[in-house]
């Protein structure tokens, strides 16, 4: 089983530069307000969003997080607990 990934977009801080959105379109979608929403990714408690993605999903969302000018976007890796 790979390794698994959590984005975290902060909506608030995105200011819809759209570079994500360039980098990849079908993860970073061009939302009405001119900025992009994170596909598939729900609304935490403090008001971001979050998706968990899978190691092969990483190195392109990687590079969308790294093209945000306003730092938006984190990915951490998710680090499961023994049970």
């Amino acid at each position: 089983m790979g390794k698994k990934y959590r984005i975290i977009f902060d909506r608030e801080t995105c200011i819809g530069a759209l570079a994500c959105n360039a980098v990849a379109p079908e993860v970073w979608k061009l939302a009405e307000d001119g900025k992009v929403d994170l596909v598939g990714g729900t609304k935490r408690e403090d008001g971001k969003f979050e998706l968990v993605i899978d190691e092969k999903d990483l190195t392109l969302n990687k590079e969308a997080a790294e093209s945000c000018p306003v730092y938006a976007i984190t990915i951490e890796e998710v680090v499961e607990t023994p049970q």
